[in-house]
């Protein structure tokens, strides 16, 4: 998923943990952040396996267990919301494009918006592309799915956070900017494909 749709998952978890454990305005952020933080590791893709972000260790089940155990153990409820929403954020991942789930080198999930298929060619299909990013980006907002979800994360996202947490109204905010990230992307790539 993109990173607008985990910063949205991210204010539905604060929002409703909010609401049913009155966190303050720092733990409202931080379990946002947590929500997004992961995708970050975009920028260390040259280390990764195919250089895929999602095959580095940060997008397998193992940070967010590490931190749910931790809060746990020293009884810190921030860092046990931290760690589900860290396990939330991969999950979700599973669905469009998969992960390396369980860091064993293997992309597992749904992988809903590429085929085996897809896999074995994938050389032969990038190179239809003039950029070969084009290809994911198209693959992604052609999706119903992805549209769907997107939708309903947004619209639900909206609804918690100002009713169960209006009093931090403005990060839902932020979530325009993550979007626009990824409009423009999907826009100037369209115009690079189509000249």
């Amino acid at each position: 998923m993109h990173i607008n749709v985990h910063y949205a998952i991210g204010v539905i978890i604060a929002s409703i943990s909010h609401f049913f454990l009155q966190i303050n305005l720092f733990e409202f952020f931080m379990i946002i952040f947590c929500a997004f933080i992961i995708d970050f590791d975009v920028f260390f893709s040259k280390y990764a396996k195919d250089h895929n972000h999602r095959n580095l260790l940060t997008h397998s089940i193992w940070p967010g267990i590490i931190v749910l155990i931790l809060g746990i153990a020293i009884f810190n409820l921030l860092l046990i919301l931290c760690g589900i929403t860290l396990l939330i954020h991969v999950v979700f991942d599973t669905f469009d494009w998969g992960t390396n789930l369980f860091y064993t080198g293997k992309t597992i999930g749904l992988k809903l918006l590429i085929t085996s298929e897809d896999m074995k060619n994938m050389d032969e299909i990038l190179s239809k592309y003039k950029v070969a990013h084009s290809f994911f980006v198209f693959r992604y907002y052609n999706n119903k799915f992805c549209k769907i979800l997107e939708i309903l994360v947004f619209i639900l996202m909206i609804l918690l956070n100002l009713f169960l947490a209006s009093e931090f109204w403005y990060f839902f905010i932020i979530y325009f900017f993550f979007l626009s990230v990824h409009m423009y992307e999907y826009k100037k790539l369209k115009q690079i494909e189509n000249s």
